[in-house]
């Protein structure tokens, strides 16, 4: 399957001021994949060494030697390393974070080498003391596939490239076709496991099964890299995201956690997922002014997952409900929408923020701050988009022009444009 990324790996491989590279993303959205696919196809070898199972790991790091730790890994791996014609793969670099540490000096002694690592919980690494080499790695982000990518997996290329490149004009004629795909996506997600069995089998129920076996690895990491009381923590955090983000006002409370419970009780946990790339924090601002961050209220918040379809999984809906007639976009309050339209803006990495007033009289649902403007976002999940809120925020702050992502076509309005809920690539072009 075909990644966006895949350009942003060329670039680095053609930059003359390549650093080793930091891929990073949460456990199952393809990292391992995509990086020897790109080994493949751009280089005579790779040599590929999981931290994780490598039994002599410890002995290419004992010392920061740049030339004997490049001897060490081609012995290792089984895999003559030869500058500019050779990747070194080191993976789940997490488990023995001196490989990490380790970058800094083939930054600084052996830049002749291509170097990439990945890690599922390099976020949690980073947060228990290891040293980072600051300023010495470049570094991706990897995230679950966007529509864009699904539909090209789905065997669509032209409709992908229609959605890629923002081509609202071409996606209207096919209105049909689209809203048929975004369906799908909401049910599928975009993890690659499972697109890659929807688009094999378009068995819906496999597909399930391995969302069910993602959502209980990501349990097990709970249990595997915290205390016994923390994963607790942690997953009743985790399963309290559907329930939140299905009622009509989305802001986190920690007292929907556990009765009584307070920020200190939670904080940690949220800290957690958010550092293993499992959760999102969007915070609140109370002015869209520039930079946005000025204007955070850190205290209120509201937390999305990752996928689009392990929300799904997580909820339980059923194949009948997301596959099959249009309830899919209405139901469960938006939650579904909202989840879809962060999990593609999220891949952007601009700063995104949410607007509220403290009676929720006006909620804007995404604010997001690009390097030339700020775009308020209201998403509707069908074709009834009758809402004071974006209007109204718009009034008060006339110098900014609206984004309503909705099931209507394309239409450019004066205080305002609707694009279609699948044509988010053509708001996340405004971006660049």
């Amino acid at each position: 399957m075909e990644r966006l990324i895949y350009n942003d790996l060329l670039k680095w491989k053609h930059n003359t001021h390549r650093k080793p590279l930091i891929l990073n993303g949460a456990r199952q959205v393809g990292k391992t994949w995509i990086l020897k696919e790109f080994g493949r196809r751009e280089y005579e070898k790779t040599a590929y060494i999981n931290c994780e199972r490598a039994d002599q790991i410890e002995e290419v790091f004992r010392d920061f030697d740049s030339s004997r730790m490049v001897t060490a890994l081609s012995v290792l791996s089984g895999v003559d390393i030869i500058p500019e014609k050779t990747l070194v793969f080191l993976d789940e670099v997490q488990e023995y974070p001196r490989a990490l540490t380790a970058l800094k000096y083939f930054c600084e002694d052996a830049p002749q080498y291509h170097i990439v690592v990945a890690g599922s919980l390099l976020g949690i690494s980073l947060h228990q003391g290891v040293s980072f080499p600051v300023g010495k790695v470049d570094m991706l982000n990897l995230y679950p596939m966007t529509l864009a990518e699904f539909v090209l997996a789905m065997g669509n290329r032209q409709a992908a490239e229609i959605l890629h490149n923002g081509d609202m004009k071409t996606a209207s004629s096919l209105n049909s076709f689209f809203i048929e795909m975004l369906r799908k996506y909401y049910y599928v997600g975009g993890m690659p496991a499972a697109v890659k069995e929807f688009a094999e089998t378009r068995k819906p129920n496999e597909v399930r099964k391995i969302q069910k076996q993602i959502l209980s690895d990501y349990r097990r990491d709970f249990s595997k890299h915290t205390s016994r009381s923390e994963a607790e923590r942690i997953g009743m955090v985790w399963d309290a995201i559907p329930q939140q983000l299905a009622k009509e006002n989305k802001k986190f409370k920690y007292s929907d956690v556990k009765q009584g419970s307070r920020a200190n009780d939670f904080l940690a946990s949220i800290q957690w997922l958010i550092d293993a790339g499992l959760i999102y924090k969007i915070t609140r601002i109370n002015k869209p002014a520039r930079p946005l961050r000025f204007y955070e209220e850190p205290t209120v918040f509201k937390l999305y997952m990752n996928d689009v379809g392990l929300l799904g999984a997580l909820m339980d809906v059923s194949a009948k409900e997301m596959l099959l007639g249009d309830n899919v976009f209405s139901e469960y309050k938006g939650a579904l929408s909202e989840q879809y339209v962060l999990s593609q803006l999220i891949t952007s990495e601009v700063p995104i923020h949410y607007y509220s007033t403290n009676d929720s009289q006006v909620e804007v649902d995404f604010i997001i701050q690009t390097e030339s403007q700020i775009i308020p976002i209201e998403v509707k999940a069908e074709k009834n988009v009758h809402s004071k809120s974006l209007r109204v925020f718009i009034e008060k702050n006339p110098e900014l022009k609206g984004v309503r992502l909705s099931m209507l076509p394309f239409e450019p309005q004066e205080w305002m444009d609707n694009i279609p809920l699948y044509g988010i690539s053509k708001l996340i072009e405004n971006f660049q």
